[in-house]
This record gives structure tokens, sequence and C-alpha cells, in this order.
């Protein structure tokens, strides 16, 4: 909802009959229990319920006009404007963009399955080392050189987007960094977003609860190119499954390729070497090579770092300037995250929940852990049962040693839990404290060890039952290292 004054008319162009788009109203809602008086309510179908439903909800809580998919229902008051429209989604979002103008200058999106957070944190640390005031705004939430805001959702709702864009162009933010999530682009959330760039990172086998197939959800993710103006940049990392399939559909749309990776045409990496628990890659552009040092560890996290410096010289930058920059990168808040070292090993706390996720980073680890890879994960409750035992398996094979402990037990029984984790191996060690469980790990290591915390990332609570319980593994680690160090 909004607090301005504005036309049927203003907000949505084209929409209402010529008598009613004169009407003033107050703002835009899509929830009828935020209608204030002298709203529009916008009626959206959702996974749950239809919004449609709540259109006399709306009407007595204020609303004075009406958008939906549905015909105008019989016993809607006559004084009450009603338009039909084919996407109510997409006429929200562009009310939002006209209710909050202010946009930043330089906005760039993007998508994938994996690494959309870590690319728009990347992308807004290059902008902010190349002199702008910038910003990034995803899972992590809304994050400026002054810390973040922790949001939860990927994309959020049009209304919170653009009041997003609008607080942030008027703090001065001139360049963002922004995750497009396939429900938003399928949602039409980023609607109305004057977007400069936009980026492909890859696709998996996720989110088949919504798409009805991997060829829906890779649409979805390249609607993205949708929204970019003709003659703009994209920049698709083309080591990546599906990235053939993303380049075509931007030629398709007249967008120019920015390409990276080994197989990339614009910033060729020519090789990557590990360098203790960092990387240093060599990578080619002109007809020149520069080599660059990445304070990170793993290949995917070496991609998304090209692709973050793509999207920077996509909006003009220069090349060395902004492939200097990587050297400056430091981790997303849960992603690989790196936390510090005891005994000669390194910690690292990733978001890892699901036994692809848990594989990949185990297998990412390996190579930079010259003495053993240990593991500290759970699974949550209230949640599929089947992948308990599977990332049980993967733990015991992948790690040399795995310490299951609890996650987020909601209402099971936490001993329940871990025990469905157990079977899969007796090689896995139980402590079920959380806390407990991270500082004996850390108790353990020696040089060369790598210790990866996986499970919770960034967050900062623990579900029990139905309460919340404030718990953050970064701090546990942080902790129990300076505990050490001590």
């Amino acid at each position: 909802m909004t607090s301005s004054g504005y036309s049927l008319g203003d907000l949505f162009p084209e929409i209402f009959d010529d008598d009613a788009a004169s009407q003033q109203v107050h703002g835009v809602a899509f929830d009828s229990r935020k209608i204030t008086g002298d709203d529009v309510f916008v009626a959206l179908a959702g996974a749950k319920a239809d919004g449609a439903r709540f259109i006399m909800d709306a009407v007595g809580h204020g609303a004075v006009a009406v958008v939906s998919g549905g015909a105008r229902p019989a016993e809607l008051p006559a004084g009450v404007a009603f338009a039909q429209v084919d996407d109510p989604r997409l006429a929200l979002a562009l009310a939002a963009a006209k209710v909050h103008p202010r946009q930043p200058g330089t906005i760039v999106a993007v998508t994938g399955t994996s690494g959309k957070s870590s690319v728009a944190d990347f992308t807004r640390q290059i902008f902010q080392a190349l002199g702008h005031e910038a910003a990034s705004l995803g899972t992590i939430g809304v994050v400026t050189k002054n810390g973040a805001d922790y949001g939860s959702l990927t994309t959020p709702d049009p209304l919170s987007l653009h009041a997003s864009l609008d607080a942030l162009a008027g703090a001065g933010v001139t360049h963002l960094a922004m995750e497009a999530s396939s429900h938003g682009l399928d949602q039409r959330r980023l609607d109305g977003v004057r977007l400069k760039a936009g980026a492909f990172l890859n696709l998996g086998r996720d989110h088949l609860d919504y798409h009805p197939s991997v060829e829906d959800y890779l649409a979805a993710k390249l609607r993205l190119w949708e929204l970019l103006p003709g003659g703009a940049p994209v920049v698709i990392n083309r080591d990546e499954p599906f990235a053939e399939e993303a380049a075509q559909a931007a030629a398709a749309a007249g967008h120019p390729i920015i390409g990276i990776g080994r197989k990339g045409e614009t910033l060729t990496l020519l090789g990557n070497e590990r360098d203790g628990f960092s990387q240093r890659l060599t990578v080619g552009f002109d007809g020149r090579k520069l080599s660059v040092a990445l304070p990170l560890v793993g290949d995917f996290m070496a991609g998304n770092a090209l692709v973050a410096a793509g999207l920077a010289i996509a909006t003009g930058a220069d090349k060395a300037a902004a492939l200097e920059a990587i050297s400056g990168l430091k981790g997303v808040a849960g992603r690989l995250e790196r936390i510090g070292e005891a005994n000669g090993g390194l910690v690292v706390v990733d978001y890892a929940h699901k036994p692809d996720a848990l594989a990949a980073v185990l297998a990412t680890l390996r190579p930079y852990a010259t003495g053993r890879l240990i593991c500290v994960f759970g699974c949550g409750g209230d949640r599929d049962k089947g992948k308990r035992p599977l990332m049980g398996a993967i733990a015991a094979a992948k790690a040399d040693i795995a310490i299951v402990t609890d996650d987020n037990p909601r209402s099971e029984d936490p001993a329940t839990v871990r025990a469905e984790i157990m079977a899969a191996s007796p090689k896995l060690l139980e402590i079920g404290d959380r806390e407990e469980a991270i500082r004996s790990a850390v108790c353990m290591l020696t040089p060369g060890d790598l210790l990866v915390v996986a499970g919770k990332g960034h967050e900062t609570g623990q579900i029990v039952g139905d309460r919340t319980l404030p718990f953050s593994d970064h701090d546990v680690v942080r902790k129990a290292l300076s505990e050490i160090a001590g």
C-alpha cells in the first residue's frame, strides 16, 4: 500500500474507462487486509487462494477500485470502479513502479538455479570498488556498504520491491545488482524495473513443484531477456548447463552477449590455480592476459566472480578495472563463506541443506583440504524425510569426519531426525546440540584441515517446536575460534 494521491488513469493507463480514469485514489494493495481507504485492490490468483475471493473484503476495508482477472462480481457496489485485465500481476507491477517512481540509475539482474546471491553481492562489491554507491537485493536482503537489511524472498512482491528501489535511490545509491528468481520472473514481480543488463548462470533440476517441467523452468528464467531494453547486454557463463539455450534466446531478442568462463569469448578463464585457501585466475580479454587473486574457494565461485565482473563491464566499466576488483571480494553470508582459521585449518559456513547442494559443496572444498575435510550438518524437521539418509550417505562418503547435529527440528523429535540420518553409515558421528557440535569440530582442526558447517548459512535463528530461537553458525564458529586463540 502507498501514501500519496493518484488518478486511476495514472496508475493503470488504458485499463479503466474514461469516467473512472480520473477518479483519485490513495494507493494500491493486493492484500485486502492492508486496504486503509480509497485504495485500488488488485486481485491476484495465488497458489493457495484466489484474490478474487477477497474483493468484497477489500471493499469493506475501503477499496474504491478493483483490478481483477475475472468478471465483475455481481455484488460489487456500483460506485466501485472495476477493470478486468488479462494479467493482474503485470498491472500491479507497472502500477507499483508509478507509485514508487525513483530507481537507481544502473540496475542489473542475475538469474540461475544457483549462485544468484553470490553474483549479486559480488557485483555490488565490484561497483563499490569502482567508486559507485552500490547495493544488492535478494535472498540475503538489501545489502549496502553499511550492512544488510534481511529479507525473506529472492524477488520481493512488486510493491515491496519498488518501495526498496525508491528508498535506495533516495539514499544516493546509483548502482544496484539484484537476484531474479524464476518465481519472480514468472509472476511479473520485476516488470517496471529499469534494467541495464542481465546475466544467466545455470539451470539445475529445482522448483519443479512450481514449474511443470524443466523447459518451463528455463522459459521462466529466460523471461529476464524480455525485461531488458533493446540492445542491452547479457552475461552468460558459457561453461554451465543450458548456456547455449540462454545465448540463443538472447541473440534472438537482440541482446549482445558477454561470454565468460573457459568457453567464454569476452572474459576467457585461461587458468585457475589453488593458492592455499584462495585461488589465482588467469583471464584473457582483448588480446591480453591478466592474473588476479580471488580470496574464495571453488571453481563455481570463480565463475560467479567473472559473471559479476561481466555485469560491471556490461554497464560501462573498464575490463581490467572490473577484473582487478575481484581480488577484493569477500564471501557472501552463508555461501562458502570463510569465517576464520584455527591451528592451520579453515572454517567455512554454507547454506547447503539439500543432498545435491551438500555433495557439490564437499566436492568443491575437497581439493582445498590438504588435511582432513570435516563436515557438520543436519536436516530440518517437518520436511522431506527421504533426503535424510541421502545426506547422511553423501557426508559419510565425501567427508573424512561427518558430525550429524540438529538443524531446524521444528515439531519433530530432534533425536528421531538425527537417527534417520545416522542410519546411512556407521562412520557418522552424532552431537545433537548444534553449538556443541560446531565447537567440537573447530577443536578438531589441525594444519590443512577444512571444516564446513552446512545447512543454515546466513540464518540467525533455529526453529524448535513453534519457537525461533536466536542462533547463528557464524557467531558460534567465531566464538569457538576466539576461545582457541585465547
